[in-house]
């Protein structure tokens, strides 16, 4: 089956690494529909390096992951046009250059072969991934993925925020939560609707410059 990838990347003062981003992105061999760039009330060039690299990029205000991510959806949802035998999958990917955009055919793979209608990537595959996840996001992360097992049965690793998930999917799963509570969202809802997903390992780095927003 025919598939088109788009991409929602949310970005809060990133001028310094979304360029790397879209970049990488550009330079995949898996051809890209289109890369929205959420501007979430940044306040230096983040948006002006997103337009310049050939990005979408939405403008909103309201300060919050979710806020961002819906933003994108919404776009996408507007311009969306269903193509008959085509397969549309929507990627999440940070802005700050922590993932590694050339790992994108890895989530693709699981829902192009109908394994699964949600990837996430889990960034503890390797020591050194783990090491460059925040702390205190590590501790959450653990609090969050053993609730999840204790009541929904599921085994997450991560609530990672490199993911791919169907389109369809996306539209059932109602997403509505505008702070950082998104990815957690996501998985839940996805365990309550019993939604084939699955992890793949992903490798991460310590961000590009500043600072950790969630953090």
């Amino acid at each position: 089956m025919k598939h088109r990838v788009h991409v929602i990347i949310p970005a809060f003062n990133e001028e310094e690494s979304i360029g790397l981003v879209l970049r990488a992105l550009k330079g995949l061999e898996q051809p890209i529909e289109r890369i929205i760039v959420v501007n979430n009330r940044s306040i230096d060039s983040t948006a002006l390096v997103a337009r310049r690299e050939g990005a979408l990029v939405v403008e909103e205000n309201e300060r919050g992951y979710g806020a961002a991510c819906l933003a994108g959806l919404a776009t996408l949802r507007a311009r969306l046009l269903p193509l008959p035998g085509c397969m549309d999958i929507v990627v999440f990917l940070d802005a700050d250059y922590s993932d590694y955009p050339e790992e994108l055919p890895s989530l693709l793979a699981p829902l192009l072969s109908s394994e699964a209608e949600l990837v996430i990537g889990s960034r503890l595959s390797t020591p050194q991934s783990r090491r460059a996840v925040p702390t205190i996001a590590r501790l959450g992360n653990t609090f969050a993925m053993n609730t999840l097992r204790l009541f929904y049965g599921v085994r997450y690793t991560d609530m990672g925020p490199f993911r791919a998930v169907l389109w369809p999917t996306l539209q059932k799963l109602q997403m509505s939560d505008r702070t950082w509570g998104w990815t957690l969202e996501m998985q839940i809802k996805a365990a309550r609707m019993k939604i084939p997903s699955c992890e793949v390992p992903v490798r991460y780095r310590q961000r590009y410059s500043g600072k950790s927003k969630i953090s």
